[in-house]
């Protein structure tokens, strides 16, 4: 075995582990009813998520220029204890300040393993001369988060009944204390240009944001992500909503949405296959994920799940790809401040997807159903401009980078 293909193995296997323990949260399927139980009103809970929305935009940016400037596998390690006290504070001091403090907790947590954690693989893996695999290594990662998340639904009910919500605090607790135990076993080389010294804070922020601005293909890469990644992500939260629409009975609403669940997880696994796309074949992507998604929906019947979970499956190999692209695209030394501005134009564009959701699902006679139809709409427009640019010369027939680069000999 060589030592390309060990040192991949071990990036591979640690991220893979690291992906599924932060998402291994059993407090996911029920902090709501958590929150609801302890008195808390539908406008305090709603202004706990935005809490949580702002504490992640505000974080997000200056987490990646942090990351750029220090050890990202040290912020790898402090992401989940950030979210493990506030975690703990949830079990073992529930209220509406302990509440608030833990999903600024939890925010911060996000943001420090946001822009940290895509820029530590791409780096370790062109180290290796194995750059050409971020695409795979980052779709099974998002596979593996995916798996933590099903895992968590389906261990949540048992562990609320044998301990209630202490029991199920206390286990996510734990699942992030691992998550903090595994990062500290992911590799890091650094690699400054020469006769370079690793960037600061301040000048790193900066050059990161001076290349997404100066670098045109850098900045369409980032604006990219943002627009596939955000809308399919906020839809996510509304699919109970439209399974319950379908008419079948409450008990069998979590069977739908474990459709959508295995869409997602094929289209992490789909990584390498999609590599091989070109634009056109990207621009067909994500008009297909489109249009199942709209049908899907306005089936309003259990069948139409199984369109929306091809539409998930397309949509999170199109948010793969989408990332990789960027990734090979950026130049200078921050990386993580680059990909981390990417994670907040996503934020700030899911932001603008709930209040259009919220807007059309109140304003029109379908409901949630025509709200997913036009949540569609935004990929049709993506997919019309990709292929109008490649038809025009504008642009480069490739999505992601070319899948067999040059091997690196040096170091």
């Amino acid at each position: 075995m060589t030592r390309t293909s060990t040192g991949v193995r071990r990036l591979a296997a640690t991220l893979y582990a690291y992906a599924f323990l932060t998402d291994l949260v059993l407090l996911y399927p029920v902090y709501a009813l958590l929150f609801a139980d302890t008195g808390l009103s539908v406008g305090q809970i709603s202004s706990l998520f935005v809490i949580w929305a702002l504490a992640g935009i505000v974080l997000e940016v200056p987490s990646g220029a942090w990351a750029d400037a220090t050890s990202r596998r040290q912020l790898l390690c402090l992401a989940p204890l950030c979210t493990a006290a506030g975690f703990a504070l949830w079990t073992f001091a529930p209220s509406y300040p302990a509440f608030a403090v833990g999903f600024v907790l939890w925010g911060a947590g996000g943001a420090l393993a946001s822009g940290a954690l895509e820029a530590l693989v791409y780096d370790e893996l062109d180290h290796l001369g194995a750059a050409s695999r971020y695409a795979r290594t980052i779709g099974r990662a998002r596979t593996a988060g995916t798996v933590g998340v099903l895992g968590s639904i389906l261990l949540a009910g048992p562990v609320l009944g044998l301990g209630g919500y202490p029991a199920v605090g206390a286990g996510s607790v734990a699942a992030c204390l691992l998550a903090a135990a595994v990062a500290a076993r992911f590799p890091e080389h650094r690699r400054p240009a020469a006769g370079a010294e690793e960037p600061g804070w301040w000048p790193g922020l900066r050059a990161g944001i001076v290349e997404v601005r100066g670098d045109r293909a850098v900045r369409a890469a980032v604006l990219l992500v943002a627009a596939v990644t955000a809308v399919w992500g906020a839809l996510d939260e509304y699919t109970p909503l439209l399974a319950r629409d379908t008419g079948v009975a409450l008990t069998t609403v979590p069977l739908l949405l474990l459709l959508v669940t295995v869409g997602q997880i094929a289209g992490g696994l789909l990584a390498p296959a999609g590599q091989r796309l070109r634009t056109p074949g990207y621009a067909l992507l994500l008009a297909g994920s489109a249009l199942a998604l709209a049908g899907g929906a306005l089936l309003r019947r259990p069948i139409g799940f199984l369109l929306v979970a091809v539409a998930f499956c397309g949509l999170q190999l199109a948010s793969v790809l989408a990332d990789a692209r960027l990734q090979a695209r950026i130049n200078g030394p921050g990386r993580a401040t680059v990909t981390s501005l990417a994670g907040m134009a996503t934020d700030l564009t899911i932001i603008v997807v709930y209040a259009g959701f919220g807007l059309v699902a109140t304003v029109a006679g379908n409901g949630v159903a025509f709200a997913f139809a036009v949540a569609a709409v935004p990929y049709l427009l993506v997919a019309v401009t990709l292929a109008t640019r490649v038809a025009g010369g504008r642009t480069s027939p490739e999505p992601v980078p070319d899948p067999t680069p040059p091997v690196r000999t040096d170091g």
